[in-house]
């Protein structure tokens, strides 16, 4: 059974030194993002497109989103497994390309290290990653390769 999920996202330019975008070096990129219920997130552009390095940026955000969505599918997958997942940390990277005014990422590869109990299946807690990378639903929306390099620690217990 198909279900919609909506979610709500408010975005708000707060960047104007007093005289809008009258120049393109005249103006922050500063932004708040709000999602009701939620603490905000300080936004802005990445430094090399003259933004706050101290903020969050959207690129940021979409290789974080994807890290997130796939930790979570994974550690679903691993529970139905039997695997017992101790430690979950990933070192993710995107690259983007810029052409012109515009630009898209090539690819993203997520570099997750887990820690598994000793009584767990190594093997099973290896091909969870592949099930979690097509369950992901952030993975399923974009038009680029995501990449999973997994490496899986057992715990000495």
């Amino acid at each position: 059974m198909n279900q919609r999920h909506h979610y709500r996202v408010e975005v708000e330019w707060t960047g104007n030194p007093g005289g809008g975008t009258d120049g393109y070096r005249n103006y922050s990129r500063d932004h708040v993002i709000r999602v009701p219920g939620k603490p905000a997130l300080a936004g802005s552009a990445d430094p090399v497109f003259r933004g706050d390095a101290t903020r969050h940026n959207p690129e940021d955000l979409l290789v974080a989103a994807l890290s997130a969505c796939h930790m979570l599918s994974y550690l679903h997958m691993a529970a139905v497994a039997g695997v017992v997942v101790m430690a979950y940390t990933d070192a993710a990277e995107g690259t983007m390309v810029t052409e012109g005014d515009g630009g898209h990422f090539t690819e993203v590869v997520l570099r997750p290290v887990v820690t598994i109990s000793a009584s767990s299946d190594p093997v099973k807690a290896e091909t969870a990653h592949e099930t979690a990378h097509h369950a992901c639903f952030i993975a399923n929306s974009v038009n680029f390769p995501v990449r999973c390099e997994p490496r899986i620690v057992v715990s000495s217990d």
